[in-house]
């Protein structure tokens, strides 16, 4: 077992402008990168629009952050929540961020973050604005992660998911950067970060709960083999 200390990782929630029927999952995500122990939701909690964020915030040891609408058409949270990030920043205790929101708002406070190497997960609707996808290190559809978090561990991939031409051209471009054998094959691990790499891709976003799993469903596309427990894959058109 690794001595290593566990990440630190801070998690702030645009509780206005997210849904609490995610936080399950949410956190499940950014329990790969570490210890989720900074979770503070912000919004106006007197508003009945947060009372189902209210009902959970002692299961899931969420720190309620009391914003109040001061001034009509401005928003306070996303103020407070900037200048608290910046806060944890400048402290030095915190290695990456989960930011729970679709507000495009937040991202020059995403690309602030990431300037210092700090990894930055964003966590929405499929419809955020782009630059605030692209700004993160992975953006993460919520109503589809909680469908993949909530389906069983063995149940393959619903055949409605939809692989695109784009996903299939951005894992191809991937595959083409990473290295390869002498039959054309490069370790999936490594098509995986340079995909990553390239924009906020990740696989939830398309109801697969591993890349292995997505790359097999494009078998048109890509070929998968296994050699000593690690997976490599071949793009064929």
């Amino acid at each position: 077992m690794s001595d290593e200390p566990l990440k630190n990782i801070a998690l702030l929630i645009d509780a206005d402008n997210a849904s609490h029927a995610g936080i399950d999952a949410v956190l499940t995500v950014l329990a790969e990168l570490g210890q989720v122990n900074i979770r503070r939701a912000y919004g106006n909690w007197a508003k009945p629009a947060l009372s189902k964020w209210n009902q959970i915030t002692h299961r899931y040891g969420l720190q309620p952050m009391q914003q109040f609408d001061l001034t009509k058409g401005k928003n306070a949270t996303d103020m407070a929540m900037t200048i608290d990030a910046i806060d944890l920043l400048y402290r030095g205790k915190v290695d990456g961020f989960g930011i729970m929101s679709s507000d495009s708002d937040f991202t020059p406070l995403v690309t602030r973050l990431r300037q210092d190497g700090l990894i930055v997960y964003g966590f929405g609707n499929a419809t955020a604005p782009e630059a605030f996808k692209t700004a993160c290190t992975r953006y993460i559809d919520v109503d589809q992660l909680i469908r993949t978090h909530e389906a069983e561990e063995d149940t393959p991939p619903a055949e409605s998911n939809v692989i695109d031409r784009e996903l299939i051209e951005l894992l191809g471009d991937a595959w083409k950067a990473s290295k390869r054998d002498d039959e054309g094959f490069a370790r999936l691990q490594e098509v995986g970060q340079l995909a990553g790499n390239r924009s906020s891709f990740d696989v939830r976003n398309y109801g697969f709960k591993r890349l292995s799993d997505l790359m097999r469903a494009a078998s048109d596309n890509f070929k998968l083999e296994r050699r000593d427990n690690q997976l490599y894959v071949k793009r064929l058109r």
